[in-house]
């Protein structure tokens, strides 16, 4: 795996962060060891460049190929939309087909909006949103992306961010004058957003938070943030750019039956081709025309063109409850080695969406060592699993019982009272954002 840590070293001195994503950083998984690139992706498989094999167990393109890498029906829906051209001075048609779609699967919602990427379709929302309120102030809850409305919640106080997602994110570039225009919230917390709404009443125009991630809503939660919103007259936004489409044909919100007034979807709708989607109701997304949302590459036509075969392929095979099921199969599995092994694994997040913690002091270095030690058997692990349509019952037996040998292997460093860093090869990985050098 040389050349991929090579590669990698040489793109830190080239590339700031030495790629575009966090969440791809070596650092994350196994420092100095991971294998950094690939060659090919194909269904749950992934080669490197020394033509090593593993299946993904890590991210899976992080959440973002929910039926598996290079799927064919997709993949064949946008060759042919290349071979027709993907772009053109008139609009593609596909936009306005996309649209229909997503709001025939949300029936609460009027019209959409699309974009490329998670964090600007969040940004689109926030700022639909301020339009339609005539406010400035945004109260949040979960992890909505990289741009000024969100940083700047660390203005005041940089830990403001710690407990959405990325511990240590510095606003620096962020204007200060936007201190105090982003209002963080904990999750199930109602008694918590109770009191921002308290202090800043109706200066609050956007509400925008995950409906479900680390864990399920309490009772009341949901529909208290819904009530309130109503109340005070802000709009409330469901981010569901991460939890889209794995519970449901559709967002998660549909199963925890508390409509927004906008949802914004990501991820798992193109398959791993670009899309995002902003929908909502039209008293609030007519705000759109009264502000300046535009961009070329949003009218691209690859991106409607793979979310459209990848919505009829989740509908045809009813791909949500495929991942249900692999999920709870991984969890179940998960939970049984740790009881057998006495390895203390706490296990959270929706089922096709599992993180995996180690309740130990030294829980990131157990974590660098089951990477580590699973590289070597041919998979790739993270603290995340998100499930893929790929997976078989066969892959994820193979999965399991790996894990196991691994697990022994720590239940043996524990029970000597050994520090798990010194079976490492390499350092600890990282817990969240953190300059490179």
């Amino acid at each position: 795996m040389n050349k991929g840590q090579n590669l990698w070293k040489e793109a830190k001195k080239l590339i700031p962060g030495g790629n575009q994503l966090l969440s791809k950083r070596s650092e994350i998984f196994l420092p100095d060891l991971w294998p950094a690139y690939y060659t090919k992706a194909k269904g749950c498989e992934v080669w490197d460049l020394d033509g090593n094999h593993f299946y993904d167990f890590a991210q899976m393109g992080v959440g973002s190929c929910i039926l598996g890498y290079a799927d064919e029906d997709v993949n064949q829906a946008v060759i042919n939309c290349i071979n027709d051209g993907s772009m053109c001075s008139l609009n593609c048609p596909e936009e306005v087909e996309l649209a229909k779609s997503m709001i025939e699967l949300h029936p609460w919602a009027d019209m959409a909006r699309f974009a490329r990427t998670g964090g600007e379709a969040c940004a689109i929302a926030v700022r639909i949103a301020r339009a339609a309120s005539g406010r400035g102030k945004v109260a949040f809850c979960g992890y909505h992306g990289w741009h000024d409305w969100y940083l700047s919640a660390n203005l005041g106080d940089t830990s403001n961010l710690d407990g959405q997602l990325l511990p240590g994110l510095d606003p620096k570039g962020v204007p200060r004058e936007l201190k105090d225009t982003a209002l963080p919230f904990n999750y199930n917390d109602l008694e918590g957003f109770k009191s921002i709404v308290n202090k800043y009443g109706k200066e609050i125009g956007a509400i925008i938070m995950e409906p479900m991630r680390g864990q399920a809503p309490g009772d009341g939660f949901l529909s208290g943030i819904r009530d309130i919103a109503t109340g005070i007259g802000a709009v409330l936004i469901f981010d569901e750019v991460t939890s889209g489409f794995r519970m449901n044909c559709g967002g998660v919100h549909l199963t925890l039956g508390i409509d927004p007034d906008i949802a914004v979807f990501g991820k798992a709708l193109g398959n791993g081709f670009p899309i995002t989607a902003v929908l909502g109701k039209k008293a609030f997304m007519d705000a759109a025309q009264d502000t300046f949302i535009s961009s070329t590459y949003w009218t691209e036509r690859i991106g409607f063109t793979a979310a459209l075969a990848t919505l009829k392929k989740m509908k045809q095979f009813q791909v949500p409850d495929a991942l249900m099921k692999n999920g709870e199969m991984i969890a179940s599995g998960l939970k049984s080695i740790a009881e057998e092994t006495k390895i203390q694994l706490k296990i959270s997040g929706m089922v096709p969406l599992l993180h995996m913690d180690f309740a130990y002091e030294d829980g990131l270095a157990m974590q660098t060592f089951y990477a580590q030690e699973m590289l070597k058997r041919g998979f790739l692990v993270g603290a995340a699993i998100y499930s893929t349509y790929a997976y078989t019952p066969e892959i994820i037996d193979m999965f399991l019982r790996a894990t196991k040998e691994v697990f022994v292997q720590l239940h043996k460093i524990k029970a000597n009272c050994e520090k798990t860093d010194s079976y490492l090869s390499g350092p600890v990985k990282h817990s969240g954002f953190k300059r490179l050098a």
